[in-house]
């Protein structure tokens, strides 16, 4: 299975907070984006990786380091992430894994989103009924039974969950997803989302949803986005990442093995 990492966009509404380089490139605690992406698909087994680059495309390629394969898409400025897929339709025939270049995610997301027994499956932030409602900037996903029905930015505020930018779909699924493709931007729709592909596939055969069981992610998409980031969500990586403590064995009972306690949940 080969990874596609889209990562051709500008990112313009993050406003110059970030000296105006491109979302791949934020600088996350010592690592950009999408060096921390690469790094999380190698250690899960993931070794072919390509990336989509547009905008100031010499640098991303400069960050991604060795074994990377590249699509260029030079009309990243008209078109979006959809057409970027699109273009690295060529690379999917044996099932790939798509990635948004902008998301921030725990690495045990992405292992859980490949070990999933589905043949396409994406992973879903699902909506907390006690937290605020959904604003019109998500990419909301509506399940039932486990599976995507409905995926759009449209969706209502009490859509069941957001979509995270992580998606997979295996060599039997991926023909099906690259029709979707073609058929799409045959009809002129280079400035869709790539979610509109998996919502269309969604139609055709079963997509299941993956829960993000409260591990910590964020997709950046504005200055605050980026601000949280740092300050609350990579601290939060950091912190499940860590090897848990082990107590010393408390002393045993008369013909009773010692207890070992492991610290944390």
């Amino acid at each position: 299975m080969r990874a596609v990492i889209l990562a051709a966009g500008r990112g313009t509404r993050l406003n110059g907070h970030t000296s105006d380089v491109p979302k791949a490139l934020l600088p996350i605690g010592g690592r950009t984006l999408i060096e921390r992406q690469i790094r999380a698909l190698r250690h899960a087994g993931v070794p072919d990786v390509a990336v989509v680059v547009g905008c100031r495309g010499d640098e991303v390629r400069r960050h991604c380091g060795a074994g990377i394969e590249y699509v260029e898409n030079r009309a990243y400025a008209e078109t979006n992430s959809l057409y970027s897929l699109w273009l690295a339709r060529d690379l999917m025939a044996g099932g790939c894994v798509v990635l948004n270049c902008d998301v921030l995610f725990h690495p045990q997301l992405l292992t859980d989103l490949l070990t999933a027994r589905h043949e396409c499956a994406l992973l879903v932030s699902y909506r907390d009924p006690a937290g605020p409602p959904f604003g019109d900037e998500e990419m909301k996903v509506r399940v039932r039974g486990g599976r995507v029905l409905e995926m759009d930015k449209t969706l209502g505020p009490d859509a069941d969950g957001e979509n995270v930018g992580l998606a997979r779909f295996d060599a039997a699924a991926a023909p099906a997803l690259v029709r979707i493709l073609d058929r799409i931007v045959a009809g002129g729709g280079v400035r869709e989302w790539a979610p509109r592909a998996f919502a269309a596939l969604a139609v055709e055969r079963p997509v299941w949803a993956i829960g993000t069981r409260g591990l910590p992610w964020i997709e950046v998409d504005f200055p605050e986005d980026y601000d949280r980031a740092l300050a609350e969500v990579l601290p939060l990586i950091d912190a499940e990442r860590r090897p848990r403590a082990v107590t010393p064995p408390e002393p045993a009972a008369p013909d009773r093995p010692a207890l070992v306690r492991i610290a944390g949940r």
